[in-house]
């Protein structure tokens, strides 16, 4: 039972760092999927969660890796203008 405790809190507490560092440049989501991986050692629902999670971002990955090198090109221009919009905000507040 005691492992079992510790498995959680270490667990959640790389999930929370992860969550944090979501809007920073970084590793966020490796960060929140080897908390998961963590809490999936030991918990059914947290192994389901990981093989869902899993199965969607390899669907979504395989979906990008088949459009066209331009339009790769927008979707990561987007994706680093959102992550440099939130970071510039949280700069700014913090």
């Amino acid at each position: 039972m005691a492992w079992r405790v510790m498995i959680s809190i270490v667990g959640g507490l790389i999930i929370v760092v992860g969550i944090i560092l979501l809007p920073l440049p970084g590793p966020g989501w490796l960060i929140i999927f080897l908390g998961l991986g963590l809490w999936a050692t030991e918990f059914e629902w947290a192994a389901r969660l990981l093989g869902f999670a899993r199965r969607h971002v390899g669907r979504w990955a395989s979906w990008a890796m088949r459009r066209p090198l331009w339009l790769r090109l927008i979707i990561g221009a987007t994706g680093l203008a959102f992550t440099a919009a939130v970071s510039y905000a949280c700069w700014l507040v913090f």
